[in-house]
């Protein structure tokens, strides 16, 4: 029996496979005596070969490599990273804080720039990226240049101007979006305007976002709204023409925001008969519509809130004005001078007041305060306690409404009920918001 063969006794398993024409691997060449067949090697062994490969290897050690940036992120810690790309690939990079903060030049998205410093293996993930010791600019890339020569030319006609900036209504009741319907976005916006302000109803203009021909689609989208805009004007209903337009996406790479950068879109919004509110992207993203936009929103759901006013906000400041009121009538019951008024109130030398307002001043001195109406969820408005019934709750609940009667609500929309058809010059498809109160609209 030869030394390489396995021993009779040996059970027949894949340690007796054929290799085939691979060479015989020798007891003293690749693994201990005595063993047979391949050898097995961890994961964190065949990183470190991975690693230790690539660091004998002299070009990697010290390289210059030139390539537009990716996205960048900054972590908590301070250090950044980022991606160097060309037409091909790409290539993480690292750059620590240390190394930052000595350095004059901080990388940003779409510019082309030459990194100085080394690759290497990171060994709990498992993968390569250089390690950036400098930095320095090369120029910009192609889709940062046209965003730079795109954004001088429409500054110089004064699109981007602080004099041209629309106010926003206070309270609209109508409200446009522009976004895809496939998104996150168009759900963030009804999430946020079911929770501050249902009354609101919105018109959705779909398109699309991203991608090739995305900017049309836009373009389309804005316009359909325009045109809704003018058919409700024209019919003597410009209470249900939208108050503002929301034009919204999730963030993303330039490529991704690509379409918001076009000039059509640019103009486009510059040109519609509403304020625009722009929602693209996240906090960090910048495009052209941003910058022509009446209102620029850091988030969908941002945009969403600087467009409608919060209802408790509202419900609050309603219910001090009514106190400031009672106040007011509480103090002028008492000085009412003798021979006005109706002759209930008695003459000067007795400064009381009128018997229902003593009880409610003795109620109101055993309270200490005022009490604030008791206010309940109703359909999308406020229905007001009245005088309590009999043995039953002073508001009826909403399963306990009558058919065919409505509440006292306040403030209500005055417009479609939730419950009723769509009108036939309305839109083909309609769907109902989260939260209640309001409608949705999709056209297209």
């Amino acid at each position: 029996m030869r030394d390489d063969e396995p021993p009779g006794w040996a059970l027949p398993s894949w340690d007796a496979l054929d290799v085939g024409t691979r060479p015989a691997i020798r007891s003293g060449q690749g693994r201990p005596a005595g063993t047979f067949g391949p050898r097995i090697l961890g994961v964190t062994e065949v990183t470190r070969a991975v690693r230790d490969a690539l660091r004998e290897d002299p070009r990697l050690g010290d390289l210059w490599v030139e390539g537009e940036v990716g996205r960048v992120t900054i972590s908590s810690a301070g250090h950044a990273y980022f991606t160097l790309r060309d037409q091909k690939s790409q290539l993480a990079c690292v750059f620590f804080r240390e190394d930052r903060q000595g350095s004059a030049f901080e990388p940003q998205a779409g510019m082309r720039v030459v990194v100085h410093g080394r690759i290497d293996v990171f060994d709990a993930q498992g993968v390569y990226q250089c390690y950036v010791a400098a930095i320095q600019p090369a120029g910009f890339g192609d889709l940062a240049l046209r965003f730079e020569q795109t954004k001088a030319r429409l500054a110089a006609e004064g699109l981007f101007e602080a004099r041209r900036k629309r106010p926003l209504p206070a309270r609209p009741k109508t409200i446009g979006v522009v976004t895809s319907l496939s998104g996150a976005a168009i759900h963030d916006i009804r999430r946020v305007l079911a929770r501050r302000w249902p009354l609101v109803e919105v018109v959705v203009s779909a398109c699309r976002v991203q991608g090739s021909g995305a900017a049309e689609t836009i373009v389309a989208a804005l316009g359909r709204l325009a045109l809704y805009d003018s058919g409700c004007r024209e019919a003597g209903r410009p209470a249900e023409a939208p108050g503002l337009v929301i034009v919204a996406r999730g963030g993303g790479s330039l490529e991704d925001l690509a379409a918001f950068n076009d000039e059509r879109v640019v103009r486009a919004i510059a040109a519609h008969p509403v304020p625009v509110v722009s929602g693209v992207g996240h906090e960090t993203d910048v495009t052209l519509a941003d910058f022509v936009a009446d209102l620029r929103a850091p988030t969908p759901s941002a945009a969403a809130e600087l467009a409608v006013p919060d209802r408790l906000d509202v419900l609050a400041a309603l219910r001090a004005r009514r106190w400031r009121l009672d106040e007011t009538a509480t103090r002028a019951a008492g000085r009412i001078p003798a021979g006005q008024g109706d002759g209930r109130h008695p003459g000067p030398h007795r400064r009381r007041p009128p018997r229902g307002r003593a009880r409610w001043a003795r109620s109101r001195a055993a309270r200490g305060r005022t009490a604030p109406p008791r206010t309940w969820a109703a359909g999308g408005g406020v229905c007001r306690a009245r005088r309590a019934r009999p043995g039953g709750d002073p508001c009826p609940g909403v399963r306990d409404r009558p058919s065919g009667r409505r509440w006292d609500d306040r403030p209500r929309s005055g417009r479609v009920a939730a419950g009723d058809p769509a009108p036939a010059s309305r839109c083909p498809r309609r769907a109902g918001r989260p939260g209640g109160g309001g409608l949705e609209w999709v056209i297209s």
